[in-house]
């Protein structure tokens, strides 16, 4: 199972942004999904997370810019992030809990994503 990050990049102040991140593998089920984000010489921090069934929770920081929403046909999350500010600029992870299956049992599974750098800056 692993998780695969993408759309992260340079934008100016105010711009937008989409990240996604699909989730491949022998997956039973995703239960909650996340975004979390590490700057330079600072702890990683939840960003926004959505359960199976769509509930929401934010950091109080992106409230009203960030938007998470996932497909759970194609096993992916998005971060829809607006009004980016240069203090968003930071590396983003994207995390899955996944019930996994195998031949022989059925597991939870941590997984992660590879991270992509997002950089708001003139």
């Amino acid at each position: 199972v692993q998780l695969q990050a993408s759309g992260g990049g340079l934008v100016q102040p105010g711009g937008s942004l989409r990240l996604a991140c699909a989730a491949s593998g022998s997956i039973f089920r995703i239960n909650a999904m996340a975004w979390y984000r590490q700057a330079p010489g600072n702890q990683r921090e939840l960003v926004a997370e959505i359960t199976i069934g769509g509930v929401t929770n934010y950091a109080d920081s992106v409230k009203g810019r960030f938007t998470i929403f996932r497909d759970n046909a194609k096993n992916t999350v998005y971060l829809q992030m607006n009004s980016l500010k240069p203090e968003d600029t930071a590396v983003y992870y994207c995390y899955a809990g996944i019930v996994v299956f195998t031949s022989t049992r059925v597991y939870d599974y941590d997984a992660w994503g590879q991270g992509t750098q997002v950089t708001v800056s003139s």
